[in-house]
């Protein structure tokens, strides 16, 4: 499921050859740092949602716009880095991660920007408008969970869609809801903690397969161009 990304980066002599499927690659420096930066970007994502639900359930919807920007930031900067082997499902979830971000913009224009929690509270099909987000955020925990097999990824994949529709469809009260979304972000930093010890490897994946799609999709794009 995991894959590098298409820029070459600078082989050291430090640098293992692992073998893939499609023939050996090294992980690299570049490679390493895009991980750490991925494993860092989701870690501020569940403390954003950590703290911002936090908050909500402490001292209403005042005050929760910085933890909006610091989960908005974490996930962008995630699905920079994220290593995923088909570029077409890569970009789709950097576009509902774009779309829920313009809808949460869109929402803080209409009732300000200390007025969202309570506005998503009281009018649930606002969830459409930052909905993509999440959607964006459940993809990442399902590429984690198909990946790993990692229990708590189960929170995101599975624990975050039903809170959000059931809510939407009015079959979960508000309190169901924040509750399950305080598990399922409880779960998301558990699942990043325990990320920070694994091999960078893990996560880049077999850059051989990544190798191996790209030139297919060169080789169609110049196919393409010829006709």
């Amino acid at each position: 499921m995991t894959s590098s990304s298409s820029s070459a980066a600078p082989e050291g002599p430090a640098d293992p050859v692992l073998e893939g499927v499609y023939g050996p690659f090294r992980i690299t420096a570049t490679d390493r740092r895009e991980v750490l930066g991925y494993r860092l970007a989701l870690t501020a994502v569940a403390l954003g949602q950590l703290g911002l639900l936090l908050s909500w359930r402490q001292g209403g919807g005042e005050g929760l716009w910085p933890w909006l920007l610091l989960m908005a930031a974490g996930l962008g900067l995630a699905l920079r880095w994220i290593h995923i082997y088909l570029r077409p499902l890569h970009r789709a979830l950097q576009l509902f991660w774009l779309m829920g971000c313009l809808g949460g913009l869109l929402l803080a224009r209409q009732v300000g920007a200390g007025a969202m929690g309570e506005a998503l509270q009281d009018q649930p099909l606002w969830i459409l408008a930052v909905g993509p987000f999440f959607a964006a955020l459940t993809g990442v925990g399902f590429k984690e969970f198909f990946c790993f097999r990692r229990p708590e990824a189960i929170g995101v994949t599975l624990l975050l869609p039903i809170a959000l529709l059931g809510r939407l469809s009015g079959l979960l009260a508000v309190s169901t809801t924040a509750t399950l979304l305080l598990v399922e972000s409880v779960l998301l930093l558990v699942l990043c903690l325990r990320k920070f010890p694994m091999p960078a490897a893990a996560d880049v994946g077999d850059k051989s397969v990544f190798t191996h799609l790209e030139a297919l999709r060169r080789g169609e794009a110049t196919a393409t161009a010829s006709l």
